[in-house]
């Protein structure tokens, strides 16, 4: 049975999809806000979410960008808003589809079919991240290098998962703080410095090529340079 999380406000609508989706054989959680919305789908095994725009808390495309962050499953929007900027804006935010109120539920329950089609799929693809000869398994929650198994904290664990998600791409101390630890940055402190050193000691000093690459003055970034060893 697919889980199916409905992250939607009006307890009108909350309800009706609840009731709708479990005739069909889904089995629904629902979040009333932002906030609880976001934990659930981050801690949860859902095969698709239902979110909308308007959420008290933090809005849908806050709970976007950090189910976005995980990887994470597909994303129906659902919402009220039907100018072409905002579909577009969704879209772009990283949802798999989008769906304007009211709608017809006939034509809801096809496009929840589709998308857990689609996204089983996709999800089977992506749950091994690597980088040269570093190797995350999502669903095993493991790490190795060199084939060699690689013990992290939960915290830790994230954080990688985090950087190979955006391999390539720097990432500033302040994502990290909000996308690991879930808090807004405070420059006073150097958690996340101290977090990344802790993680290179397990995944980088052992070996030959160092992939967590410090980009001064800006963040990190988690890269194979081939020869070129050692922060930029």
């Amino acid at each position: 049975m697919h889980k199916v999380l409905v992250i939607e406000d009006d307890r009108g609508v909350a309800d009706y999809l609840h009731q709708g989706l479990s005739e069909c054989g889904y089995r629904v959680d629902v979040a009333h806000d932002g906030p609880s919305g976001r934990a659930l789908a981050l801690g949860g095994n859902y095969a698709l979410v239902l979110l909308d725009v308007m959420l008290p808390g933090c809005d849908g495309f806050e709970v976007l960008r950090a189910i976005r962050d995980k990887g994470g499953q597909p994303v129906l929007m659902l919402t009220a808003r039907d100018r072409l900027d905002d579909k577009v804006l969704g879209l772009n935010a990283g949802a798999d589809d989008y769906l304007v109120k009211p709608f017809a539920f006939s034509e809801l329950r096809a496009r929840v079919e589709a998308l857990i089609r689609r996204g089983h799929a996709s999800i089977q693809e992506q749950t091994v991240l690597r980088v040269a000869d570093l190797e995350l398994d999502l669903a095993a929650h493991n790490v190795r290098r060199e084939g060699r198994r690689i013990e992290l904290s939960t915290k830790e664990f994230q954080l990688l998962s985090l950087l190979l998600r955006r391999k390539g791409q720097v990432l500033t101390r302040t994502t990290l703080a909000e996308r690991v630890w879930n808090i807004h940055f405070d420059s006073d402190t150097n958690m996340v410095e101290v977090a990344v050193r802790r993680l290179r000691a397990k995944v980088d000093d052992a070996f030959r090529h160092k992939l967590i690459h410090t980009v001064r003055g800006v963040g990190y970034i988690l890269e194979f340079r081939g020869g070129a060893d050692g922060d930029a």
